[in-house]
């Protein structure tokens, strides 16, 4: 029975929202970023329409994690060698973490190489 006086309820979804645990995480890191004012939002959805206009048969969720990397790179929040070595640096503590066990970056010690230039 409905009251008049409560709006109507959204149904419950049946499935999760996100297919996977990264994609609510870059999901949420592109909206905390712009709602701290880091960038406006029209900024990243051109930068998204423009990558996923590049691969239409791309993955959603890498195009908008490329279109983030992008944005904040291009806003000054970190440089495109920041975002490689943490890349680097995550494979190598995905490498070196027991399977199973949740990766972190602390597992590491030792330093990543110098670049060059």
């Amino acid at each position: 029975m409905s009251r008049p006086d409560l709006p109507p309820q959204e149904p419950v979804p049946t499935e999760p929202v996100f297919a996977e645990p990264w994609h609510a995480q870059a999901f949420a890191l592109a909206l905390a970023l712009h709602e701290r004012g880091r960038f406006a939002w029209p900024e990243f959805a051109d930068e998204l329409a423009a990558v996923v206009a590049a691969d239409p048969d791309g993955e959603y969720y890498a195009s908008w994690l490329t279109a983030l990397e992008r944005v904040v790179v291009a806003c000054g929040l970190t440089s495109a060698a920041d975002l490689v070595d943490r890349e680097e640096a995550w494979h190598r503590a995905a490498r070196a973490t027991p399977h199973g066990a949740p990766i972190s970056l602390g597992v590491l010690t030792a330093e990543p190489a110098p670049r060059d230039g």
